[in-house]
């Protein structure tokens, strides 16, 4: 699978941050994490030299050892395995790094520069000394499987990075999860949910639906083109644990115009590898086919139909078009994975 269909670790939209650099002359670190594409504003300068939208380092002059490469760490917006890494140097022509390197390192807690930067605790390194070209998405990926929560990004020996994107999969801490015995959200980003397929996404991507907190605006959510032909469009979630479904959330807001007519969910409880054909799983209905309104929160509690434990659902919008958020509210199953 394209490592790029996962979880942008790093976003800042999962609160990603970049919390030191040792350099940032030019350009601010801040700017490595943002969701947006990086753009070029031809003519635009600042006091230090030509704005870049990116982390840029001054051209280094010192022949110190400890100063042969510029660097920064990075907290993770969430934990989990980093399946590959995208360091994007768009617009960095003359002036970005030769090389690059990743290493990291897991700490729980709040740990602060401080701590990051002693020699307590080493760092392992998930990506060697690799080659970078400049005005491109230099892609690289990822073989090592361990749980991390922060990156140290090395660049040889200076110049720009316009951003880097981290993707893997998420691995929230279950045994704290557990030790709640409440109610979570199944299905969300941080809870290790993620959303394996859908039959359309042309103005909004799946992953939309499982994000965090409200959707900024329509951009923010998960968008199918208009159908034309019969049928009608469908995400499938893959839960972060096999859980017992309590009540669910469907979020038209913004969707004024384009929202779904109705909507039902299905849900079943697949274990281990999962099959590619998704007709072939065994779906049991959670929710019948209900109407929705625009720009409204539609909250179903007594609706919902017990049917067990599940592992995945699958929500299907008829006939077609836009919802920002989807929320499967649940209990854990204690035996399940």
């Amino acid at each position: 699978m394209d490592f790029t269909e996962l979880i942008d670790l790093a976003s800042e939209r999962l609160g990603g941050t970049v919390l030191y650099a040792n350099d940032e002359f030019f350009a601010p670190k801040e700017d490595l994490l943002k969701t947006s594409a990086p753009v070029f504003i031809e003519g635009k300068y600042t006091d230090n030299g030509k704005w870049m939208d990116g982390w840029e380092t001054r051209r280094k002059r010192a022949l110190n050892l400890h100063e042969l490469y510029d660097w920064c760490i990075i907290r993770l917006g969430l934990p989990g395995s980093i399946r590959g890494v995208i360091v994007d140097t768009s617009f960095f022509k003359g002036n970005y790094p030769s090389h690059c390197s990743i290493e990291a390192r897991t700490l729980e807690g709040n740990p602060d520069v401080k701590q990051l930067t002693s020699d307590t605790v080493p760092w392992s390194e998930i990506l060697p000394k690799s080659s970078l070209q400049g005005d491109s998405r230099n892609s690289f990926e990822i073989k090592r499987a361990e749980r991390v929560t922060h990156l140290k990004l090395k660049i040889y020996p200076d110049g720009g990075v316009a951003r880097l994107r981290a993707y893997g999969e998420v691995l929230p801490n279950w045994d704290r999860l557990i030790r709640r015995e409440s109610e979570i959200d199944l299905a969300a980003v941080e809870n290790g949910g993620r959303v394996i397929a859908c039959s359309d996404m042309f103005f909004g991507h799946r992953h939309n639906l499982i994000m965090p907190d409200r959707a900024a605006n329509m951009s923010d959510g998960w968008e199918t083109k208009r159908r034309r032909g019969p049928g009608h469009d469908w995400s499938v979630i893959r839960l972060g644990r096999q859980g017992t479904i309590q009540r669910i959330e469907v979020d038209t807001s913004w969707f004024k115009g384009n929202f779904p007519e109705s909507c039902s969910l299905e849900a079943c409880d697949i274990q281990g590898r999962e099959p590619e054909d998704f007709s072939k799983f065994d779906w049991k209905e959670v929710l019948s086919r209900t109407k929705l309104q625009a720009h409204t929160r539609h909250f179903f509690e007594d609706e919902i139909m017990n049917i067990g434990s599940a592992t995945h659902v699958r929500f299907n919008i008829f006939p077609d078009g836009g919802v920002s958020r989807l929320r499967i509210f649940g209990r854990i199953t204690k035996s399940g994975v």
